[in-house]
Formats: C-alpha cells, structure tokens, sequence
C-alpha cells in the first residue's frame, strides 16, 4: 500500500514496527512529545530529559525512546516534505494502526507547524552547510633566514563553517600566497555572478 506522507511509496518497515510502541503512550503525552521534535526540527533544542519522563509510565526502554523520537521525526517531516494535509496524515496513520486519538493528536500538532516545518525544510535543502563568518589577516615577510629579501605578502583565512542544519561549528583555517587570493576572489566573484543571475 502506498502513502502520501512516504512519498506514495510503501512505508518504510521500521515505522510500521515503531507504529506499536507509538501506541503505547497515552495521546497527551505523545502530542507533548510531538512538540519537543517539531521543536528539534525546527532548529530548536529537544528536552530529552523531559520525554524520558513523558514515557516513564510506559516503561519504554532506552532505545525505545529513541525509535519513537525518530519515527516521529520521520512522520512529521515527510509529511511536511510531501505536503501532506493533516487530515490525509490522520487518514494514513490510522491505517497504519495507530489509534484515533493518537493519530488526531500528532496531526495537530503537525498542522500548527506545518508551514513553519515546510520552510524549515525548504531553507535546508541540497545544504550540507552553511558559511556563518570569515576572519582575515594579511602578513608580509620582509625576509627570513634563508633569504634576505622576500617581500611577499601571505593571507590567512578562517572560514567558521555549520555542520548541517543543527550542526556544531567548525573553524576552517587556510593560508594562501596573494597569487591564488586573488584567483580565489576572482572565482568567488563569478559565483556570485552566476547565482545573482539565476535569481
């Protein structure tokens, strides 16, 4: 059987098998735990703690836990990639086997966000990451103690770069003759040339 929300392909076998585990958390406390994923896949930071204890009574183990946050992550996002109503979603979900009242609380939830996620999405798409600033600095060796007269100039660049949406930060430093600076600026410049042209 196909499904929107997959991308009308068949659903992905370990949701089907996550889909019971779902079913063991009362409804509230699986919208409360919709809203730390949506939360996450926003850019936001999930409270882990505080699902641990949303899913305490339902004597979850750990890998349990982290199965429902994933198959969450996976519904809530596919859905937003595919642009899934939330009726359709309810609709596929109970067919999957997910009780009514679970599935009309997930959706809610989902429908409260969907275009906020569908940005998100869409902002983080064919992105693996992102420049966030570049720190420069230019020296200029005179001469050193192999030669008396050097006088060439050598930039050094740190490009402070995001790993993915929600990455860490990373430093990327690099030093270049003024030569290849400027054929590195040259080429940058085309770039931008290019993409202003196609916007």
């Amino acid at each position: 059987m196909r499904f929107r929300f997959c991308g009308d392909l068949d659903c992905p076998d370990w949701v089907l098998a996550e889909i019971s585990t779902l079913a063991k958390i009362s409804s509230v406390k699986l919208k409360l735990i919709c809203a730390q994923v949506l939360r996450d896949l926003l850019g936001g930071s999930m409270e882990y703690e505080k699902i641990l204890k949303l899913t305490s009574d339902a004597k979850l183990e750990s890998g349990d836990v982290k199965a429902t946050i994933a198959v969450l992550g996976f519904i809530l996002s596919s859905a937003a990639k595919h642009g899934v109503d939330s009726e359709s979603l309810s609709s596929e979900l109970q067919q999957l086997g997910l009780p009514k009242e679970h599935a009309s609380g997930l959706c809610r939830s989902y429908e409260e966000k969907q275009s906020s996620l569908q940005d998100s999405l869409r902002a983080a798409s064919l992105r693996l990451s992102q420049l966030g600033s570049v720190c420069w600095r230019v020296d200029y060796t005179l001469s050193s103690s192999e030669l008396q007269e050097v006088h060439e100039p050598l930039v050094h660049l740190t490009f402070t770069v995001r790993e993915g949406q929600r990455g860490s930060t990373v430093a990327v430093p690099m030093a270049v003759s003024a030569d290849k600076f400027r054929v590195l600026l040259a080429e940058l410049k085309q770039a931008q040339a290019l993409m202003s042209a196609l916007s």
